[in-house]
């Protein structure tokens, strides 16, 4: 009964995201939609804040296991895009808001897993310091993330696919000249 329970909070709170944004929803709403009482909700959750948080946690968390191995940079960006887009009220209402740093503290592990798993597959068989490794990741997760939060910021209505799919164009050759840079001979 305790996960039903929940998952109707989720449904119910992202329904309620779709219509409005996260400042006119309260807890009361929550529960009155759901047909709970508010016990049942502080059961489950702390506060909105809380909810945000676990759901945020499991989209981006679902998203990852979805593309257990990245083959582009590419591919990911569009993944992620994807993803933004079929839930955009949501994403900007929560990204809009007093919470927007629970939505970006998620944006960034997804671009942190996109990066190492693409660059586990280009640096597998080359000696490059960690420190190197360290500030090349860094670099690409900025990228993905910058991309990804600009678009968020004009409100998703850019035309984000025409924006990566150049990014990639002009990237190209870019991470293999990088990691011969770094390494090690």
């Amino acid at each position: 009964m305790t996960n039903l329970t929940k998952d109707l909070i989720k449904r119910t709170f992202r329904s309620l995201l779709e219509e409005k944004p996260l400042s006119q929803i309260t807890v009361k709403m929550i529960v009155q939609e759901c047909g709970i009482n508010r016990n049942s909700f502080y059961y489950h959750y702390e506060d909105i804040p809380a909810l945000i948080e676990e759901m945020v946690r499991e989209d981006a968390d679902q998203l990852i296991a979805e593309y257990p191995t990245i083959a582009s940079v590419e591919t990911a960006l569009y993944a992620v895009n994807e993803f933004l887009t079929e839930n955009k009220k949501a994403i900007l209402h929560i990204y809009n808001s007093v919470n927007r740093n629970i939505f970006e503290r998620y944006l960034w592990k997804i671009c942190d897993y996109v990066v190492d798993s693409y660059g586990e597959q280009v640096v597998k068989d080359r000696e490059i310091d960690e420190f190197d490794k360290e500030i090349l990741g860094r670099f690409f997760k900025s990228e993905c993330f910058g991309i990804m939060i600009s678009w968020l910021d004009q409100m998703m209505e850019t035309d984000v696919q025409r924006m990566i799919a150049r990014f990639c164009e002009v990237y190209t050759g870019l991470v293999e000249e990088m990691i011969e840079r770094v390494t090690k001979k």
